[in-house]
């Protein structure tokens, strides 16, 4: 009798073990647009047609033929168009709300997708990546277009009558040699996580928490040491490497402490560069200084050791107070210490400072260089739209900002365009937020431009 039992409940066993893997496969998410021939597949299943609610699983493998697309949302917020011709898979994906150990992990086989990314990224810089096979990108929060591509890139381009736009870096300076929690928040109060490589904007106030650090590197070969706590706003930045005499940087220290090393703009016209505080104004004369501000230089409530400390170690400064004419001179190995009340006391001992002195820091390379890569170049191409990506690929990393556009070649190489790749540029396939994608398609097919999406 048992037996008989045993062998009854035989196959139904093995068929609980053989879906046990599935069972356990975390929800990723779920489709919100398929138009044309398009399949997922989870390991050792058959494959699902892509239809509006499909859910899709960790480990499901999404594959659109010519033609075909989709949408896809993710539990953690992401959204992604899939591509015609593109193959997707989602190797890991774990999300669960507020937990520390979130994390995604897709491979791009072929084609491409459009994306804008959710929780995952924006809570975790090191938490969301997608492996090509060049290169992987570093997700940090952020809209962006990736395409993998042989022939048929170069192909679309060569059909777009539209001139190919400028792959101008529009970030005044990047983050490098972080350490810590940093942050930057922007002028309409949009606080974003900063990380190596990361952009910084006219109008940013980056901020450092207790115990960290980083360095900022301009345009302009500026670069700025921020210390522990310290509260740093970019008020103003133009530069045109042709003409940097004209350019302009005025910046302001709210808190804490900063090491400064002035650019081109500061060689070339030093009246247009300046530095302020609550209590002073900083002018340059082609210079190296630091300045510790607490107290009543950063607004707040202070003892008698608080206040406004400045030391030259390269180059001569103009300090100004706050509600004086006069002006003082301050040469390398000069100092002052400005408190909230009673008399300036020179200093001739430079004081401890935070962080490595920014003449003394190697400047990682590629943050602001330019090359000339062909729309047929055969490799990885991505297009940010908003945020920051990183490109690593076996010998280079690549940082990408705002409207920059990047390559990485079968050979190692990670290459910033000299023009934005007009196939990405003027892109017809739906944004994974269009309101009407099915619209959208039929215009493209029928050779119907709405302009550029990328825009």
């Amino acid at each position: 009798m048992l037996f008989r039992v045993l062998r009854w409940l035989g196959p139904l066993f093995v068929q609980c073990v053989l879906l046990a893997p599935l069972a356990h496969a975390q929800v990723a998410g779920e489709v919100e647009f398929a138009r044309g021939v398009g399949f997922a597949q989870s390991p050792g299943d058959s494959p699902r047609t892509l239809g509006k609610g499909l859910p899709l699983r960790e480990g499901d493998r999404l594959t659109t033929s010519d033609g075909a697309s989709a949408i896809i949302k993710l539990q953690d917020g992401t959204r992604m168009t899939v591509r015609p011709n593109s193959e997707l898979v989602l190797q890991q994906y774990q999300f669960r709300e507020n937990a520390p150990d979130n994390g995604m992990l897709m491979q791009l086989v072929r084609g491409g997708f459009r994306a804008i990314t959710g929780l995952i990224s924006k809570n975790s810089p090191n938490a969301a990546r997608v492996q090509t096979g060049t290169a992987t990108i570093g997700i940090r929060g952020t809209d962006f277009d990736a395409r993998v591509c042989s022939t048929e890139c170069g192909a679309e381009s060569a059909r777009i009558p539209e001139n190919a736009r400028p792959n101008a870096v529009q970030a005044s300076a990047r983050i490098f040699n972080a350490q810590g929690e940093i942050s930057a928040v922007d002028a309409a109060g949009q606080r974003r996580r900063l990380v190596d490589g990361a952009s910084v904007y006219p109008g940013d106030v980056v901020e450092t928490t207790r115990g960290s650090q980083a360095v900022l590197a301009f345009r302009d070969d500026t670069r700025v040491t921020l210390g522990s706590q310290t509260r740093f706003r970019l008020d103003n930045f133009v530069y045109d490497e042709r003409n940097a005499g004209e350019g302009r940087f005025l910046a302001s220290i709210l808190r804490g402490s900063v090491r400064a090393l002035t650019g081109l703009i500061a060689k070339a016209n030093s009246r247009n560069v300046g530095f302020s505080t609550a209590t002073a104004t900083i002018g340059i004369r082609g210079t190296g200084f630091d300045v510790n501000c607490t107290g009543a230089c950063a607004g707040e409530a202070g003892d008698a050791s608080s206040g406004m400390t400045l030391f030259t170690w390269l180059g001569a400064i103009e300090v100004g107070q706050q509600g004086q004419t006069a002006r003082q001179v301050l040469q390398a190995g000069q100092g002052l210490f400005i408190p909230a009340a009673g008399p300036v006391v020179p200093i001739t001992n430079e004081p401890a400072s935070e962080g490595p002195r920014p003449d003394q820091v190697t400047v990682p390379p590629k943050l602001f260089s330019s090359d000339n890569v062909s729309d047929n170049a055969e490799g990885l191409f991505v297009f940010v739209r908003d945020g920051h990506i990183e490109i690593v690929s076996a010998r280079e990393i690549l940082h990408l900002g705002k409207n920059e556009a990047g390559f990485a070649g079968p050979n190692g190489d990670a290459l910033r365009p000299n023009l934005i790749p007009k196939f990405m540029d003027f892109d017809q396939v739906p944004l994974p937020n269009s309101r009407n994608p099915l619209l959208t398609t039929v215009l493209s097919e029928s050779g119907i431009r709405g302009g550029t999406s990328c825009k």
